[in-house]
């Protein structure tokens, strides 16, 4: 113990050993030591050497204290002491605040040795899966250095340690652990361990996503307070933009998982907005950013409006614009907020229609877009927020033809309202104004209002310009040329090349794609000489980019002319090229705009950021334009005349072509609907059929079971008519009264044979009927013989509803031999008992007649309506498209027609079955009457039997004559 008493402080004599011999010491000693007392002591004091003498402790003792990791995991106090140990060696921070007086030369060793180290630690990944172990011990002495450790490697060998991570199970999840510590140094240390564990691998990203990354990060964001809260919220917005910045996997997932909604109480700013600190502005700034990320231009159409939708839904888009509109706010968040408002509107109907509503908290009010050109227009405001603002028009404008329409508007003279200032006022004050800068933003945003419009292209030239007292007006485009043409003359704003630059943007712009834009640009004598004049100097590294603009201008207006100013056809300015300029030379002029530097760097994203207001010379919907019209134009001035003619003889073809197929595209569109409709209707038909056919079923069961109880009934009442004549015997007299019943019941049995005569009648309507529907369905099975596969279900079919209709038949003689029976037996009339008996039969037989016929007649109809339906059927098939609307009158005028007959049969059913009662009733009423004037009546049993007796005897006789 005398050693360590001398390394960690007490003064031990003779002379004292270096430090790397100590260092060897203490490191023998934690190799050597069998007690955990002594190995601890060691670990201490190499701990405690380890900043001053790093390369040292490094070299000699790594190995050492990874040891300790491996066999001493039951001592925390060891552990924690390792982890600190190795955490100094290889931490380059601590290096990085001693040496900021140094030169560089000695910070670099410094980031070398910490790179050193880590690669030794990291040699065996097996060194990280124990690290990955450590952490998940709940010793805050254990699991706080070895966070720390872990972020160090990451920061000096991120690509490795990430791969050693990925690949070992559960890694990620124990990372992810850290968030849900109590503990906040440890969770606030596992934020930035997740930082640099994130960044730009997008497996590990997704992974730490599906892990519920989101969740605890908002809510981390939540309670520390959003916006106002410290470091541990700048650490999160971190976090997040690491996980959803090229990650289209996660920013899916955010948008589904609704965490878009959350985020819109950030931005929740009251009416005092003084004062903001710097971690506020941080934070802001961060969740402004963290909101462009998910509607960066960058990322799918498809993504980009689903959130740009979901951001206007939750609210986000008015919380934005009330930052906009709002007082005091910071210069740097609302430039910052302003370039988010533009990529959340930029391509999206709904959201640039809600940001035209928006207005600024004035007096009078005024829209938002007129309060951010004049910000725009004002060279007092700071150069970034200009930039910001001419973002913003340009998304607004961004596939909003209507908002085109709009500004334009603003700019006729039949919409200029004097006591107010429009959108169309400010961009021509700032395209004429003094200021360079100003000149270019009005042209570019005034181009962006034209971009792929034609029909604001041809409105803009109506605008007319008072320049002067007692001149008359100008028109714009005309004004535009002016001041490039005579830039001396106007105090020599032309001459600028910024300004000139946004000019040509603008006209060319203007221009293309326009053939009566182009008429009226040359119609002005003096533009075609100013413009070859221009492209043929030799003029300085400056000029060649105006000249490369006016080539463009040039072939622009070679390329769209329609040949009706006789002095300028395509083949006269062609001509003149070759005479003034030469075509190589003026190919060679065309080129300086692609080969300029600024030109790449303005074709690679939307947003205009420029370093300096000179460097602001291309658009980027501009760069978009050259690079379709380089091409086109080069080949339009090395064509000859032939060679137009017959490109445009291909292009006539090709159009009329293209009318054809487009005509023949929308009648097959027509005819799929129409299909599609007759399908639909088909199987609503189909389904309207079986229902009906299931109800008719239904109520021929119902119409059976009424003629089984009707029979049990008439069996009753004839034992109860026999055991009445037997008691009742001989002791019947006929009087003066019982003649007078008599009569009665002779006028109710005619009234019966009255309505039995019209019920024959309407059978015979029925055959009728029945004849003709057979003689169809012969016909359907006749035409529908080679019609192939579907035809066969139709013949199946009919024969089956051939076959029912014979059956019918049968039925129905049937009941006409009944109806002769009773019309025979009701010839006799009443004079005996048995006449009596027959006349109750007649009835009974009569209202068994009606009720049959009824389901006769139901039945009839179905059938009826079902060949029919099956003709229409096999009429569709065979005539298909060409038939389509006939076929769906006629399938809607059958729906209607069965619907109906399905209700009178119903109706008439019911009809029958009252009638059926009644008779029943009357029957039963007059047999009482019978008997009550002594009247035998005998039941239709009895004489069946009584028939077959004398049968019998009839047999008898003639055996014995024989």
């Amino acid at each position: 113990m005398n050693f360590f008493r001398g390394v960690m402080g007490g003064q031990a004599a003779g002379p004292q050993p270096s430090g790397a011999e100590t260092i060897q010491k203490l490191c023998d000693r934690v190799a050597s030591s069998t007690l955990l007392e002594d190995r601890r002591d060691a670990v201490r004091a190499l701990k405690s050497l380890s900043k001053k003498y790093r390369m040292e402790v490094g070299t000699q003792a790594m190995d050492h204290l990874i040891n300790i990791l491996q066999t001493d995991r039951s001592d925390s106090e060891i552990l924690g002491y390792a982890l600190d140990t190795l955490y100094n060696i290889i931490c380059n921070d601590e290096e990085e605040e001693q040496d900021e007086s140094e030169d560089e030369n000695a910070q670099k060793q410094a980031d070398d040795l910490g790179a050193q180290f880590t690669d030794t630690f990291i040699q065996d990944p097996e060194h990280v899966t124990l690290l990955l172990t450590l952490l998940e011990e709940f010793d805050f002495h254990v699991r706080w250095p070895g966070v720390k450790l872990l972020t160090a490697l990451l920061k000096n060998q991120g690509v490795q340690l990430q791969g050693i991570i990925l690949v070992s199970p559960m890694g990620v999840s124990r990372l992810m652990d850290l968030l849900a510590d109590s503990r906040e140094v440890i969770r606030n240390d596992g934020l930035l361990l997740l930082q640099q564990l994130t960044k730009s691998n997008a497996a590990i990203q997704k992974i730490v996503a599906f892990e519920n990354a989101f969740e605890r990060l908002l809510d981390i964001i939540t309670e520390e307070g959003s916006s106002d809260g410290g470091i541990v919220v700048e650490d999160c917005l971190l976090l997040l933009l690491n996980l959803l910045k090229n990650n289209s996997s996660n920013q899916n997932f955010f948008k589904e998982g609704s965490y878009i909604q959350r985020m819109k109480p950030w931005f929740e700013v009251g009416d005092d907005n003084s004062g903001w600190s710097a971690q506020k502005v941080t934070n802001l700034h961060l969740m402004l950013q963290l909101v462009r990320v998910m509607v960066s231009p960058v990322n799918s159409p498809g993504a980009t409006a689903s959130c740009q939708k979901s951001m206007y839904q939750c609210g986000l888009l008015q919380q934005l614009c009330t930052i906009l509109m709002a007082t005091g706010v910071p210069a740097d968040i609302l430039t910052e907020t302003i370039n988010t408002v533009s990529e959340v509107i930029r391509g999206s109907q709904v959201n640039q229609d809600y940001f035209a509503s928006v207005n600024a908290p004035s007096n009078p009010p005024r829209p938002a877009i007129v309060v951010l050109l004049m910000s725009m227009v004002n060279e007092r405001q700071p150069f970034v927020l200009r930039c910001a603002v001419l973002y913003c028009f340009q998304c607004f404008l961004y596939k909003n033809q209507k908002g085109q329409g709009e500004i334009v508007a603003t700019l006729l003279p039949s919409t200029i309202d004097a006591n107010s200032i429009s959108a169309g006022q400010l961009l021509c004050g700032g395209l004429f104004s003094a200021d360079s800068l100003s000149n270019w933003c009005a042209a570019v945003a005034l181009a962006h209002a034209l971009q792929d419009n034609l029909t604001q292209k041809e409105q803009l030239l109506r605008v007319q310009l008072a320049t002067s007292l007692g001149k008359p007006p100008v028109s714009l485009l005309q004004q535009c040329t002016n001041i490039l043409s005579q830039g001396d003359k106007i105090n020599r704003r032309g001459s600028k090349v910024q300004t000139r630059v946004g000019l040509l943007m603008l006209l060319c712009t203007w221009i293309n794609n326009c053939p009566i834009a182009v008429t009226h640009f040359l119609h002005n004598q003096e533009n075609v000489p100013f413009l070859t004049a221009q492209i043929s100097e030799n003029l300085g590294e400056d000029e060649r980019l105006v000249q490369g603009l006016c080539a463009l201008l040039l072939g622009i207006c070679i390329y769209y002319n329609d040949n009706s100013l006789e002095n300028y056809t395509k083949e006269k300015l062609k001509q003149l090229i070759e005479k003034r300029i030469g075509k190589e030379n003026f190919v060679e002029k065309l080129g300086f705009i692609t080969k300029h530097e600024l030109y790449s760097r303005a074709a690679q994203k939307p947003q205009p950021v420029f370093p300096s207001p000179e460097q602001m010379l291309f658009d980027h919907e501009f760069t978009k334009l050259v690079k379709e019209l380089e091409g086109v134009i080069t080949k339009a001035v090395h064509k000859s005349s032939e060679e137009e003619k017959k490109e445009e003889e291909v292009k006539k073809t090709l159009e009329q072509h293209d009318n054809i197929v487009t005509q023949y595209k929308e009648l097959i569109r027509e005819q799929d609907a129409q299909i599609q409709e007759l399908k639909e209707q088909v199987d609503s038909m189909s389904s309207q059929k079986e229902q009906m056919q299931t109800t008719i079923t239904q109520q021929l069961s119902q119409i059976q079971q009424h003629k089984d109880q009707y029979n049990i009934l008439k069996l009753k009442l004839g034992k109860d008519n026999q055991s009445q004549s037997n008691s009742q015997g001989d002791g019947s007299q006929v009087n003066g009264l019982q003649t007078e019943e008599l009569t009665q019941l002779r006028e109710e049995v005619e009234e019966l044979r009255k309505q039995h005569s019209l019920l024959q009648t309407q059978l015979g309507d029925k055959d009728a009927i029945i004849n003709t529907l057979r003689s169809e369905a012969a016909q359907t099975a006749e035409g529908t013989a080679g019609s192939g596969s579907d035809n066969t279900e139709l013949l199946k079919e009919l024969e089956a509803l051939r076959t029912q209709v014979q059956s019918q038949s049968a039925e129905i003689s049937q009941l006409k031999t009944e109806r002769q029976d009773l019309l025979r037996r009701a010839e006799a009339g009443p004079s005996d008992a048995v006449d009596s008996s027959d006349g109750s039969l007649d009835a009974a037989k009569m209202a068994d007649l009606e009720s049959r016929l009824a389901a006769q007649t139901s039945e009839t109809e179905r059938l009826k309506e079902e060949a029919s339906s099956l003709s229409k059927g096999r009429s569709e098939l065979e005539q298909q498209l060409a038939s389509a609307t006939s076929t769906v009158a006629i399938l809607q005028t059958e729906k209607a027609k069965l619907q109906t007959e399905v209700q009178e049969s119903k109706k008439e059913q019911d009809d029958l079955l009252m009638l059926l009662a009644d008779q029943d009733q009357k029957i039963h009423s007059l047999k009482q009457r019978l008997k009550d004037l002594g009247e035998t009546v005998e039941d239709e049993d009895d004489l069946d039997a009584r028939d077959q007796t004398d049968e019998d005897e009839d047999e008898e006789d003639e055996e014995d004559e024989d």
